[in-house]
């Protein structure tokens, strides 16, 4: 049988053929020109957090600053007991990378008090949402699901430029909540058991209930609110939890402080709880920002 003849010019044909097809780029990586999307596209990415680790939450605090939130620390006579209250309890949490806290107790003969402190470090796992628009939007959600009362015509003048006076819940935030949770009310200098020597018991009277109320807060953070509940048990003393959130960037920081005085009928004091609030949360937003 007659073999038929090779021919080197259909086979060089052939190959320029093949090669327009696929193409070439100036690097000699292979790009794909039927498929557009293919790998040879480059998708635009979403900037990446501004934090890539958080705080250790324990030490976050200073001595201080708990001394002032935590009136019945200095009251410890055991001095192991006391190195104890300041060390504070870390939360649990699976992922170190993502979530830490850490919580205090402590009691007194005037009051029990309670704070923790909370660091969220917001991830997006969608690549066209940075992770700063991710934690904005999880932050939004929070603000919102606090129900946070419409600021008043009254508040809307007082409120000054570095972020409205402490407070607690008046109005329609503090519906159905004894008229005692309103520091704006006739109070008496025992009051406030837990409070600080310096403390002033016509602290209170200063700011008017609209001052006071839950509130967005201003020059804290990229956003920040206050919220101020006063809730009772029937036949034991009212507790005030006072929790001041607030979002730098990818990181959403969550401060709770509550008091319950040791004292049937006694109202913790809600100027002075939110002021001490809104100082740590200041502090933590300046370590943060450092």
């Amino acid at each position: 049988m007659q073999r038929k003849a090779y021919v080197p010019g259909a086979a060089a044909l052939l190959a320029a053929v093949l090669a327009a097809c696929t193409g070439t780029s100036g690097d000699g990586a292979t790009t794909d020109g039927a498929n557009p999307g293919g790998p040879g596209t480059v998708a635009a990415t979403a900037e990446p957090g501004r934090y890539r680790t958080l705080p250790e939450p324990c030490g976050a605090v200073s001595r201080e600053t708990l001394n002032s939130l935590l009136p019945g620390i200095m009251q410890i006579a055991d001095e192991e007991q006391r190195e104890r209250a300041y060390t504070g309890r870390a939360t649990l949490t699976y992922d170190t990378d993502r979530k830490v806290g850490c919580r205090w107790k402590v009691e007194s003969t005037d009051a029990t008090d309670h704070l923790l402190i909370d660091f969220e470090r917001v991830v997006s796992y969608d690549s066209a949402v940075s992770d700063e628009s991710q934690a904005e939007t999880l932050f939004a959600e929070r603000r919102e699901a606090a129900d946070l009362p419409e600021p008043t015509a009254t508040e809307s003048v007082t409120r000054s430029p570095t972020g409205s006076p402490t407070g607690s819940p008046t109005g329609s935030a503090s519906e159905g909540r004894s008229p005692s949770a309103s520091p704006s009310g006739p109070t008496s200098p025992s009051s406030s058991p837990s409070s600080s020597p310096s403390s002033s018991p016509s602290s209170s009277p200063s700011s008017s209930p609209s001052d006071l109320q839950p509130r967005v807060l201003e020059d804290l953070g990229d956003d920040a609110f206050l919220d101020d509940v006063l809730s009772s048990s029937g036949s034991t003393a009212e507790q005030r939890t006072v929790t001041v959130a607030f979002r730098t960037s990818n990181v959403i920081v969550t401060i709770e402080y509550a008091e319950q005085p040791a004292t049937v009928g006694v109202v913790p004091d809600s100027k002075e709880m939110q002021d001490r609030a809104q100082k740590l949360a200041a502090q933590l937003d300046d370590s943060l920002s450092g």
